[in-house]
């Protein structure tokens, strides 16, 4: 959000903060999925479950010393820019978020067969990265490598910011959101490791067929998580038959 400067009196803090920490718990209401946005005000919250998916640049403290400030931008900008239309291309999504060089989205999962939905956008944003991966070659850059993080589970959907100054944002807090944000950390790190991380609650829910593309690991303070370099077929071909 763009800042629109007002002054700060610590008097009107005070008072904005006993106003928040005093709103009845009861103002935080269940639900089957994720609310519309637009039912948030600076007092409700809604609980509800949804699938999450993060996605994340490996070793990108590192490429500022790889490539000038110009050549980088266009590289984060083809990046963030096609990762973001992957992850907005399902009916279900609810968010689209973009944290320097992460991109993450939530969907509203009410139904098995949604979760399918999730990860055939998590493995056809791994395919986007091997068609970005196509353009660096052919101009002499070297390929990037990311860790897409998958979960499902319970979230409360909370509005946050300024009351009044138009600086606002909507804030997912639970462990379905930690989760795939931690499972994006461990894909694609190291030699051997795929690029896909899926959360054991999100595993169980897929179909047959989807489950058998994955493998399951152990990692050290997640436990059990399923993991592949799943790829969508068609779009795969159609880049190895690219020039």
């Amino acid at each position: 959000m763009d800042g629109n400067f007002r002054s700060y009196s610590f008097v009107s803090s005070s008072d904005r903060i006993g106003e928040i920490l005093d709103q009845p718990i009861g103002n935080f209401e269940e639900m089957e999925g994720l609310a519309d946005r637009e039912r948030l005000t600076f007092s409700n919250g809604f609980y509800g479950m949804c699938s999450a998916i993060f996605i994340d640049v490996r070793d990108s403290s590192g490429l500022p010393r790889t490539y000038q400030r110009p050549t980088l931008a266009k590289i984060y900008r083809a990046f963030i820019s096609e990762m973001v239309a992957v992850l907005n291309s399902d009916p279900f999504v609810r968010e689209v978020n973009i944290v320097g060089d992460c991109v993450w989205a939530t969907y509203k999962t009410t139904h098995v067969n949604h979760i399918d939905d999730v990860f055939s956008i998590a493995f056809t944003a791994n395919t986007a990265l091997q068609l970005l991966n196509y353009h660096l070659k052919k101009r002499q850059l070297s390929p990037l490598r990311v860790g897409i993080g998958v979960d499902y589970g319970r979230v409360l959907m909370i509005k946050a910011g300024f009351n009044g100054s138009g600086i606002n944002d909507v804030i997912y807090m639970g462990d379905v959101v930690n989760s795939a944000a931690h499972l994006a950390h461990e894909g694609g790190r190291g030699w051997g490791r795929p690029a896909i991380y899926v959360g054991a609650d999100f595993q169980q829910n897929l179909n047959e067929v989807n489950k058998s593309l994955l493998s399951s690991a152990q990692v050290s303070g997640i436990g059990t998580v399923y993991r592949g370099d799943v790829v969508r077929g068609d779009m795969s071909n159609w880049i190895d038959d690219l020039p």
